[in-house]
């Protein structure tokens, strides 16, 4: 499987110089050489500078080099975490699509199994190691529904609704192209998405050997009351 042509991976990005490389090379590590798109709300940081040293120059030959790939940069205003992911869906060329926190680093993933489980699930999500400023945390409120059990239709007694997470997913991106996000809320889109993907009777995976690292940021919702 030439990867690049079958997977593209979606980050948002605002002011993530810290771990938007560490992002980026874990996804060669691990998958391989893809499609990269970068959604950036107006960093003032040195993020982009970072994402364009992976960039690929199609004047040179990097056919044999595993550092550079195909990079998309687009720039929003007005910024909503489905109008960030919807921009880059609509760049998205891969038949596959991940959607990956820039603050995350992938440790573990097997995308073959991932391609083939998506022949029977709407989308699959995957565990998360929060880590705050190199420190795991104990997974308690949100992070505990990051278990080590696969999971079909997670419902969260917490949030009393079904559970999905896009710091780490997978879909087909026929499925995200015809079923876009919302953009007029402010969080917790992921959630919103999957819950009316449930009522159309669509099932999803929680799939933890599928594995990143969350990293702590200061502006990161998901952190709230854990740091």
């Amino acid at each position: 499987m030439k990867l690049l042509n079958k997977i593209s991976v979606i980050l948002r990005c605002k002011n993530e110089e810290q771990w938007i490389g560490h992002a980026i090379q874990s996804i060669f590590d691990k998958i391989g050489i893809c499609e990269i798109i970068v959604v950036d709300d107006n960093s003032t940081d040195e993020s982009i500078s970072i994402v364009k040293s992976f960039a690929q120059d199609p004047k040179l030959n990097f056919s044999k080099d595993n550092n550079y790939t195909k990079i998309k940069i687009i720039n929003i205003n007005g910024y909503s975490p489905g109008k960030s992911l919807n921009a880059g869906i609509k760049k998205v060329t891969g038949k596959y699509t991940i959607i990956m926190s820039a603050h995350c680093v992938l440790k573990k993933i097997d995308i073959n199994k991932t391609i083939k489980d998506l022949d029977k699930f709407i989308a699959v999500f995957g565990n998360q190691i929060p880590v705050w400023k190199g420190k795991k945390i104990k997974k308690r409120y949100i992070w505990s529904h990051f278990t080590n059990k696969p999971e079909i239709n997670m419902y969260s007694n917490l949030e009393e609704r079904y559970f999905f997470h896009n710091a780490i997913a997978m879909y087909k991106t026929k499925i995200l192209k015809s079923n876009l996000f919302d953009e007029y809320l402010t969080s917790k889109e992921d959630r919103y998405w999957i819950n009316n993907q449930v009522k159309k009777k669509k099932k999803f995976l929680y799939d933890p050997a599928i594995e990143v690292d969350h990293h702590y940021t200061n502006n990161g919702n998901t952190w709230k009351g854990l740091a």
